[in-house]
């Protein structure tokens, strides 16, 4: 009996990895592309993120960050929203995953499986509160201020957010199953 249950490795496995990737979502700036930019040369790419715009020529790999945002992007609901809602959703996953280790094992013989259960919980939360932004986000890609012309395209800091989410929303639902052996005892 010194095993330590299936759903509870799932989950210890899964959120660690959802944490990194929205981690590394919601600090690089590159939720979405702009190319193809009306009176710039054909090569050059803006890459928005929730903080930050950067300039990148393709050709030479040159890139300049924090450029002026002229055409009121950050001040978007989408992005605003993404700005609250990532930082918490990492702190909960935080916060989760200590609560976990506390339940999954810690120097203890025997699982803690309604600590584990709680963790579940907040993990799920963490990963709903990276997915609701992620997905508005996304919703609005197109309506988001861009230089008439341009092509938009998914950004891949976008794209590991959404992973990340999902990661952490199954994680905690496998912690969640410790609930079960909770009835049982």
């Amino acid at each position: 009996s010194m095993r330590t249950p299936t759903e509870m490795i799932v989950g210890l496995v899964l959120c660690p990895c959802g944490l990194l990737l929205t981690f590394t979502g919601t600090l690089t700036p590159s939720w979405r592309q702009v190319s193809l930019i009306p009176d710039q040369a054909v090569d050059v790419v803006w890459e928005q993120g929730i903080w930050d715009t950067c300039w990148e020529r393709q050709s030479t790999h040159e890139r300049l960050c924090g450029q002026a945002d002229e055409l009121g992007y950050f001040e978007q609901v989408a992005v605003r929203v993404a700005q609250g809602l990532m930082p918490s959703s990492l702190v909960v996953t935080l916060v989760g995953l200590v609560v976990a280790a506390l339940g999954v094992r810690c120097w203890q013989p025997e699982p803690r499986h309604l600590v584990a259960g709680v963790a579940g919980l907040l993990l799920l939360l963490s990963g709903l509160l990276s997915l609701v932004p992620s997905s508005w986000y996304t919703q609005e890609l197109w309506a988001l201020p861009a230089p008439s012309g341009s092509t938009l395209s998914v950004g891949y800091s976008l794209v590991l957010s959404y992973l990340g989410s999902c990661l952490e929303i199954l994680g905690g639902l496998a912690l969640a199953l410790s609930f079960h052996h909770c009835s049982k005892e």
